[in-house]
């Protein structure tokens, strides 16, 4: 069988995690290859996601290296009998694999949060606070590839907003003040964030200037949830690419920042209440 030149998200994460299953056993590469019947290679191939693995395949490593844990391998196999491409497949000869990759995690995701301090979360900026956005891109962007990440980010946006998927947004009162197009372009997005608030399935939580310390990292980073939690997701943004991390250890850190998040965090309606003001405040500088 060919093997496969740009394997999908998914297909390296069901790599990764056979890999996780055979280093957890104690097991090098050569050692599961002779219990399996196969070459060394194989293995490789199979943990890089460039080799398809069969249900029957999945099952025999999963017994070869003692992993009892059925909703894991239940939820490999679904990721092995996926047959369908996501819409984020249409984009992929304008964007990025980063990009993509994020729009797969979301679309896959049981349950989303994020967590923002530079600005408004993409899954909830209004088309003229994006746009601004990816206008201070160094070097800039092109019009065409502007046009392209935006209705790219819309299309994004429907999973949370059509009540799909459970959205929770903690946002820090930073990106709450912070403008990149002016008073009236934050302001029209402020009011946006309060009636996405207010929408079945979206929760937005702030983080304001005054609680006694940051719970977290300074950057922004999503955390999607998974069929079980060995299968969550984190993605950190920064300057250079969006790197996720799917260690136990890193699930478990970023667990443990979005528990202390929501300790800090104020109520959903003391948000609303609180993004009422700074939108006040934004307006009185226009009018």
């Amino acid at each position: 069988m060919a093997l496969r030149p740009k394997p999908t998200l998914r297909q390296r994460r069901l790599g990764a995690e056979l890999r996780r299953m055979r280093e957890q056993a104690g097991f090098g590469g050569s050692h599961l290859a002779r219990l399996l019947g196969v070459t060394p290679a194989l293995v490789t191939q199979m943990e890089n996601g460039k080799s398809a693995v069969s249900m029957e395949r999945l099952r025999a490593i999963a017994t070869a290296c003692g992993c009892g844990n059925e909703p894991l391998i239940d939820a490999l196999a679904n990721i092995i009998e996926e047959r369908e491409t996501g819409w984020w497949e249409n984009y992929s000869h304008g964007l990025t694999t980063d990009l993509l990759d994020v729009a797969a995690i979301e679309g896959h995701a049981r349950r989303i949060s994020t967590y923002s301090i530079t600005f408004v979360p993409g899954l909830l900026q209004t088309p003229a606070y994006a746009t601004s956005v990816f206008a201070r891109a160094i070097p800039p962007l092109p019009r065409v590839d502007v046009d392209l990440r935006m209705a790219f980010r819309l299309q994004r946006q429907q999973i949370v907003r059509s009540g799909a998927t459970p959205y929770t947004a903690f946002i820090h009162e930073a990106a709450l003040r912070m403008q990149f197009s002016g008073p009236e372009v934050l302001a029209e997005q402020l009011g946006a964030l309060i009636k996405d608030s207010e929408s079945a399935g979206i929760s937005v939580r702030v983080v304001p200037f005054d609680i006694e310390s940051l719970p977290g990292p300074s950057e922004n980073f999503v955390y999607t949830e998974g069929p079980v939690p060995e299968l969550d997701t984190v993605q950190i943004d920064i300057s250079f690419g969006c790197p996720l991390f799917d260690t136990p250890s890193d699930l478990a850190s970023y667990r443990e920042i979005l528990t202390r998040m929501a300790s800090v965090a104020l109520t959903e309606e003391g948000s609303r209440d609180f993004i009422r003001s700074i939108k006040k405040e934004i307006e009185s500088q226009y009018e």
